[in-house]
């Protein structure tokens, strides 16, 4: 059966793709979630890591970074082979390599292996983030596209907000082995539901591959991703630094230069001037720019300075998680009302608002409600405002590129996220420093070593104070020192945070059209559906 749905306004009732498409969303979520917990419930398991397998900070860093690396600079090239071969298919192939990857990193004997592993799972992850998007895109008539594209971005909220407290959870009864083995089941589930009740789909008119266009998003991304998460660990004037970012803005500046003149282009660049493409992928990544380094540093700000385990901090965070949902959920209802540009502009808002709170009220002795406030304003923020965007991007598109188009989203978001952190971190350590020079002089009476460790971050200080047997006095005058240091940078760190998204409110207002519309293009194509064996 082939549904000829160019404008994707509608699906056939008795087509069993229409049928069955909240089924289908289930197993999509799922999918998802094995995705969105990854990075989350993983830092978790890092300090048994690093006992376990004698890891040092770098090579930790590295086990995170190698999976970011390879999964945000193949999802353009996984968007638009999903488009051409089949989504369902992508889909399918990914989670089988993420399940395999899981496996044999919960195998891993060394760091080396662990690392290129986490490499490896990054290729499954690549398939499966645009796969999902694209599949809801191609299976769910366009009146109720925003809805389930809103109860999408609330299943990656909450993985987001459950893998630190799944993964404090699973490590106060099994090794760091069980972070990795807990998404073979997950896995189990989404393949064989999605084998069954998933509907194939892809781009009936799809060009030969763009070979030259792959090559250089995919080399290009890998040096831009790069360069962000080494700048934030070494700083932006590092030759290394340097020279992924020249090598970047040439490759992608080629990049371009080639899908402009391609006569297949993989990403077709007229998209960009449709507004409800463009300012929603701007918005897009300002907000997850705020997400991730919003979730990386209350992550540090609970467990160093307030002392909480994995699982403590996991449960305060949790509630978070619960509001980014709710919020999520209501927005798509609140965006048919209003419009994608005031619901965008009013989650920014919020959000700008609950940052600014943070960054004034939050303090060593803050006790977890005054916190929780913080969390939950910020949290319902963002939720009013990822859904819209992202529902603006795939809705201006047409359902032939749903998966480059979901591939852009997901792009922008990762680079959003690791920007976050990378620039916000900087400011955290930078401040932490000038914060310590000021309130105290470290030098004076204290071993190297220790010295040395103050002067790292606040975890090294911490666990090199306590180790250091100092008299009660020192102690207690050191933890204080640190912790305030720390606070220095975490306060200027959200008034930026704060600032970019009053920045989002006016790109909102000023940018966005108050309901999403969509990109034609020369070629008129049916998002092909396919029927499948014995249906």
């Amino acid at each position: 059966m082939t549904l000829s749905n160019p404008l994707n306004a509608h699906i056939a009732e008795d087509a069993p793709a229409f049928e069955r498409r909240w089924l289908a969303l289930f197993f999509i979520c799922i999918s998802l979630l094995t995705v969105a917990m990854d990075n989350t419930i993983l830092n978790n398991a890092l300090p048994s890591i690093a006992r376990n397998l004698g890891a040092s900070g770098a090579e930790l860093q590295w086990i995170v970074d190698a999976y970011v690396l390879v999964f945000a600079s193949l999802l353009l090239t996984m968007g638009a082979a999903g488009d051409r071969l089949g989504r369902k298919r992508l889909l399918q192939v990914g989670l089988f390599l993420f399940a395999v990857g899981s496996g044999i990193a919960a195998l891993s004997n060394n760091i080396a292996m662990l690392t290129a592993v986490r490499a490896f799972m990054g290729v499954g992850a690549a398939m499966i983030f645009p796969s999902t998007l694209s599949i809801i895109v191609a299976t769910f008539p366009r009146r109720e596209l925003p809805q389930a594209i809103a109860i999408w971005s609330a299943m990656f909220g909450l993985g987001v907000g459950a893998g630190p407290l799944i993964g404090g959870s699973l490590l106060t009864v099994f090794n760091w082995t069980a972070v990795f083995l807990v998404n073979i089941p997950l896995v189990a589930v989404a393949l064989i539901g999605g084998a069954f009740i998933l509907a194939e789909s892809r781009d009936a008119s799809a060009p030969p591959p763009d070979v030259p266009g792959v090559v250089l998003s995919v080399v290009g991304l890998f040096s831009l991703v790069y360069a962000i998460i080494t700048a934030g660990e070494v700083g932006l004037t590092a030759p290394n630094v340097v020279i992924a970012f020249v090598s970047a803005i040439l490759i992608l500046s080629a990049f371009v230069v080639w899908e402009l003149r391609s006569p297949a282009p993989m990403l077709p660049l007229q998209f960009f001037r449709n507004r409800s493409f463009s300012a929603a992928n701007v918005v897009l990544i300002t907000t997850a720019f705020t997400l991730q380094g919003f979730t990386f540093l209350t992550a540090q700000y609970l467990q160093s300075v307030h002392g909480f385990s994995a699982l403590e901090a996991g449960l305060r965070v949790f509630p978070l998680a619960v509001t980014v949902v709710i919020s999520t959920l209501l927005s798509a209802q609140l965006a048919k009302r209003i419009g994608t540009k005031y619901t965008v502009a009013l989650g920014a808002s919020l959000t700008s608002f609950g940052l600014a709170y943070s960054a004034l009220v939050f303090a060593p002795t803050s006790e977890y409600p005054t916190i929780l406030v913080g969390f939950i304003i910020v949290a319902a923020g963002l939720g009013l405002g990822i859904s819209p965007a992202t529902s603006s991007v795939m809705v201006s598109l047409p359902p032939r590129k749903a998966g480059v188009g979901s591939a852009l989203n997901d792009t922008t978001r990762q680079l959003g996220g690791a920007l976050g952190i990378a620039v916000l971190g900087t400011i955290v350590n930078t401040f932490y420093l000038g914060g310590l020079n000021r309130t105290l002089n470290i030098t004076a009476g204290l071993p190297v070593p220790l010295t040395h460790a103050l002067t790292t971050s606040i975890q090294a200080a911490h666990a090199a104070i306590t180790k250091a047997e100092l008299a009660p006095d020192v102690t207690a005058r050191l933890i204080n020192a640190t912790n305030q240091a720390f606070m220095d940078g975490f306060a200027r760190a959200f008034l930026l945070s704060a600032i970019v998204m009053l920045g989002t409110v006016g790109l909102a207002l000023w940018t966005l059209p108050r309901f999403a519309t969509r990109t034609e293009t020369p070629i008129i194509a049916a998002a092909e559906i396919l029927p499948e064996p014995g249906r």
